[in-house]
C-alpha cells in the first residue's frame, strides 16, 4: 500500500512508520522536520499542517491508499487537512485519545459507546483542553472526509522512543539506585500498552479498510504497579529498594499525583476508573498486547544508550519526576511515621 503518515517521527507515529516499512508498504511522511529525523526509506515531505500552501504542496500530484493522521490536535486544523486530502486517498485513520470522553478516569469500564465531549469540527485551539479538542478533531474527520474513517483512541502508551517519558523517568530513577519512593498500593492493577501494539493494530485495520472507533488501552489488570516497578528494577540491574508509601501520606506531604510520581493516582480519587476502560472491541478484532516484560526490556535497551544528562522527562509544559531532595525528605518522614 501507499500510506501517508501525518507526523511519523515521534513515538507512536514512529512506531507506525517502522511497522509499515517492515510490512513492505510505501510510506510518505508529512511533518515539520523539527522533532526527530524521519526514518530511512520514507518519502519525507516537510511542511506545517497549519500552512495551507504546505498542504497544497503535499497533495499536488500525489495519491495514497490510506492516510494515518497521528498529530491532529485542533479541529479546524484537522478539518483543513481533511478537505485537501479528499480525492487523494480513500481511507483516513485518525489517532485520537481516550481523553475525548468526559468520563475517562471517573467511569468504570468506559467504552466506545459512551458520550464524548461536545466540540464542533471547526473549533480553534481556544475552544477547550486536549480531550475536548480531540473530540472535535474526530468529528472533523467523520463528518467531512469523503471515504472510510477509522478512529483509534489510545489510553496511556509506553514503549521505546517514549516522548512523554513517564517510564523513562522511573527507569532513570531506579538506575540511580538506593531507596526509591514507590507510591500507594503495589497491588494496584494497571492497564498498560506498548506503542508498537497500537501501531500493529492500526495498520491491520487500515490494510483492510476498517471503519469505526476503537479503544486501544490495553487489557485491564495486565500488570500491577508493584510488578511494573519490579520489572524496572530487574532490567536496570540496580540496587534500588522500593519503599512503598501510602496514598494519604503522600497527599499530606504535597506530592502531585501522576506527575511527580508518574502513573500514580490515589485509589480513592476521582480518577479511580483510569485503569478500567474496555479494549474488548479492539481485542475482538485482533489487538494483541505484548507482555510488559518486553516493553520494559526494550525501553531500557533504548534509554540506556542516551546519556543521563541528555534525557528529558516530559515536554515544555508538563514535566515528570519528584525532586531528589523532596523524595529523600518524604522517605525520612515516612520512616519516622511507621517506626516512631
Amino acid at each position: 500500500m501507499r500510506i501517508l503518515v501525518i507526523g511519523g517521527s515521534v513515538f507512536l507515529g514512529r512506531a507506525i512508520v517502522a511497522d509499515a516499512l517492515r510490512r513492505g508498504h510505501e510510506v510518505t511522511t508529512f511533518n515539520r522536520g523539527v522533532s526527530n529525523p524521519d526514518l530511512p526509506e520514507v518519502t519525507a515531505v516537510h511542511g506545517d499542517r497549519e500552512v495551507p500552501a504546505d498542504l497544497d504542496r503535499l497533495v499536488e500530484g500525489r495519491k495514497w491508499d490510506a492516510v494515518i493522521d497521528v498529530c491532529g490536535f485542533t479541529p479546524a486544523v484537522v478539518l483543513d487537512a481533511v478537505r485537501r486530502l479528499n480525492g487523494h486517498v480513500p481511507h483516513y485513520t485518525f489517532i485520537s485519545s481516550i481523553s475525548a470522553y468526559p468520563g475517562f478516569g471517573s467511569v468504570i469500564g468506559l467504552d466506545e459507546s459512551c458520550p464524548q465531549h461536545e466540540c464542533p469540527p471547526d473549533a480553534d485551539a481556544s475552544f477547550g483542553d486536549y480531550g475536548v479538542l480531540k473530540a472535535g478533531c474526530e468529528r472533523a474527520v467523520e463528518e467531512f472526509f469523503e471515504g472510510g474513517v477509522l478512529i483509534i483512541e489510545p489510553g496511556l502508551i509506553l514503549g521505546p522512543h517514549e516522548s512523554i517519558d513517564r517510564q523513562s523517568w522511573w527507569l532513570t530513577r531506579i538506575e540511580r539506585g538506593g531507596r526509591v519512593l514507590a507510591p500507594g498500593n503495589p497491588d494496584q492493577p494497571m492497564q498498560l500498552i506498548d506503542a508498537r501494539d497500537i501501531a500493529a493494530f492500526t495498520l491491520d485495520q487500515a490494510e483492510r479498510g476498517a471503519t469505526g472507533r476503537y479503544f486501544t488501552t490495553g487489557e485491564p489488570g495486565n500488570i500491577t504497579f508493584g510488578e511494573w516497578l519490579g520489572l524496572c528494577v530487574a532490567e536496570t540491574g540496580s540496587d534500588a529498594e522500593l519503599v512503598w508509601v501510602e496514598d494519604e501520606f503522600l497527599l499530606a506531604h504535597s506530592v502531585k499525583p501522576w506527575t511527580e510520581l508518574p502513573l500514580w493516582l490515589p485509589q480513592a480519587s476521582e480518577s479511580s476508573g483510569v485503569w478500567t476502560p474496555s479494549s474488548a472491541k479492539a481485542v475482538a478484532e485482533g489487538l494483541v498486547c505484548r507482555p510488559m516484560t518486553e516493553t520494559v526490556r526494550d525501553t531500557w535497551a533504548w534509554l540506556r544508550e542516551i546519556p543521563v544528562a541528555e534525557r528529558s522527562f516530559g515536554g515544555r509544559i508538563l514535566q515528570h519526576g519528584i525532586d531528589p531532595e523532596k523524595e529523600a525528605r518524604i522517605l525520612e518522614q515516612w520512616d519516622y511515621h511507621i517506626n516512631g
